[in-house]
């Protein structure tokens, strides 16, 4: 029954890509493969042609950097494009290049730029929608891609908490703990990292900055990260120009620390574009303050060590940095352990220079400390993490401070639910509340459903109001405050809209907030009520994967 279901999702998904007209009808040809049992051909076929055209998009970009532009190479590599996404039938991108191929005619360079840009635009959003459909086609072949679809689709179905598990005779839905007793398990002297069992100092638990380090590697960064979500996940167009002058405020004012808030994607780009703003319009010394922070999420092949090399240049020339300040690794199914194969790749270009510190994204406790033993060094580990989703301090709080390893968090404010925004409405009503128009917001209500819904959740907001008004301070404010006090968090991601909508001042305000016992005692007072969402979901990150 549960198959069936996220079957029908899964054939959903697929005629939403066709109703956006991301794909055409060639594409169903491809998808025959996967229907007649050759999964792994399909598969193939999908990420060759994503690593084809991402390597011909970059020697179109670096062609058009040589001193005389040579148009008529530039319309071959156009052309190169075009048949690769006819032949597949990614109709978006097919159609961006015949601009592209307009501008090599005209040889206008300004035009062919924004036909670039735009072809970029649409290749990465068409690239993230179908490695969503590769890792649902690799999920169930083992039968399990019911989150995966509801987070891509961001379905209207109720979240449940569960995953999916396919056992020798039948399917059952179920939840579980995996990880017991960090304590016992753990070998100290097979962790090669820092030693701390403290928790950050009083000075970064009050301060702006904080480092997080593992061994020999440390970043410093802000204790708030700009989490560059609406240009990662291709949630709207938004102004270039806008954006990159929108983070050149964001740092002037110490907000220094930017999170691609995807893997891949136009944020990498314009990070680039900004650095390279700063390069040429702030003193050198403001270079070292600036912080990007980017991610990586495979399809579940081979971890080469050439694979591995090939994804981590293209992040770097498309931030236009010589070494990465932080790679964030995420990896969706553990039962492949290619994710410890591609993590000490990861090490070695580390080592080479190419990559400063080594991060997770969405591991749980379990992996984590896997991770570990195997003597990779990572220095965090990125987890939701917010008043309402309070898992990480009940497991992997314990092995961070055993280990040093910091959190840092994101959803801390869940998509903006726990704003004033959302105080006093009933979402019962139609048209009653703001929409919940965002695959982030409806997430996160799912959440809330889980936890002790809506109703509780308001009870919540008017003690945060209450906390929020003695200091002078917004809602957002004190969420993002009580979070980065808890045990091992070292910073917390916020979503900025970049060129749309900014938060400056709120955001510098909760570095001189001080929570004192009284705010403390009244929030947990009404967080107690809710269910313990480690039982009905799962450890950090199970939301995104199988069991």
């Amino acid at each position: 029954m549960a198959l069936s279901i996220v079957k029908g999702l899964l054939e959903q998904y697929v005629q939403s890509l066709f109703n956006e007209g991301i794909i055409n009808e060639q594409f169903s040809r491809i998808q025959h493969l996967k229907m007649v049992g050759r999964t792994e051909h399909f598969v193939q076929l999908i990420n060759s042609y994503c690593l084809d055209v991402e390597s011909i998009l970059a020697q179109l970009a670096s062609s058009f950097d040589l001193p005389e532009v040579d148009f008529s190479k530039l319309a071959a590599l156009a052309a190169e494009v075009t048949e690769r996404s006819s032949r597949i039938g990614a109709e978006h991108v097919r159609l961006a290049c015949v601009d592209l191929m307009r501008a090599c005619e005209q040889m206008q360079k300004q035009k062919f730029l924004l036909a670039l840009d735009w072809t970029k635009t649409e290749f990465t959003q068409t690239q993230n929608k179908l490695q969503v459909l590769v890792q649902v086609c690799w999920s169930f072949e083992f039968g399990h891609a019911l989150f995966l679809v509801l987070r891509e689709m961001a379905s209207s179905t109720v979240f449940t908490g569960v995953s999916l598990f396919k056992s020798k005779n039948s399917t059952k839905l179920i939840t579980s703990t995996r990880f017991s007793d960090s304590k016992q398990q753990l070998s100290l002297n097979s962790v090669k990292c820092c030693s701390k069992t403290t928790t950050a100092t009083t000075e970064e638990a009050t301060g702006r900055l904080v480092t997080v380090k593992n061994g020999n590697d440390s970043l410093e960064i802000c204790r708030v990260l700009n989490g560059m979500w609406q240009t990662s996940g291709g949630w709207g167009r938004i102004d270039r120009d806008a954006a990159v002058e929108a983070m050149l405020r964001y740092a002037d004012a110490g907000l220094s620390t930017f999170d691609m808030a995807d893997h891949y994607g136009p944020a990498e780009d314009l990070y680039g574009i900004f650095i390279n703003r700063v390069r040429r319009e702030r003193p050198p010394e403001y270079l070292e303050k600036v912080r990007g922070l980017t991610k990586w999420v495979p399809p579940p092949v081979k971890m080469t060590s050439g694979y591995v090399r090939e994804n981590i240049d293209v992040s770097r020339k498309r931030m236009d940095v010589p070494s990465l300040d932080m790679l964030q690794f995420h990896w969706w199914d553990y039962s492949n352990p290619g994710y410890l194969d591609a993590l000490k790749n990861l090490t070695d270009l580390k080592e080479e220079g190419k990559i400063k510190t080594v991060a997770l994204t969405n591991f749980d406790t379990e992996r984590l400390q896997i991770i570990l033993e195997n003597g990779i060094p990572v220095v965090s580990n990125q987890v939701q993490h917010s008043i309402v989703d309070m898992r990480p301090q009940q497991k992997m709080a314990e092995l961070c401070l055993l280990t040093g390893v910091k959190l840092i968090t994101y959803g801390t404010v869940m998509g903006g639910l726990l704003s004033e925004k959302f105080l006093d409405t009933n979402l019962t009503i139609p048209f009653a509340g703001p929409p919940l128009n965002t695959p982030s917001l409806q997430k996160y209500k799912r959440m809330v459903d889980a936890w002790g819904g809506w109703s509780l959740f308001q009870t919540l907001l008017k003690t945060l109001k209450t906390v929020a008004s003695k200091h002078g301070v917004t809602i957002p404010t004190v969420a993002v405050k009580y979070i980065l006090d808890q045990t091992a968090v070292a910073g917390s991601m916020v979503g900025v809209r970049l060129g749309l909508s900014e938060h400056i001042q709120d955001t510098n305000a909760i570095f001189s907030l001080v929570l004192d016992e009284e705010d403390v005692n009244s929030i947990q007072e009404v967080t107690q009520r809710g269910k313990d969402l480690l039982r009905v979901i799962g450890d950090c990150g199970d939301e995104y994967r199988r069991a």
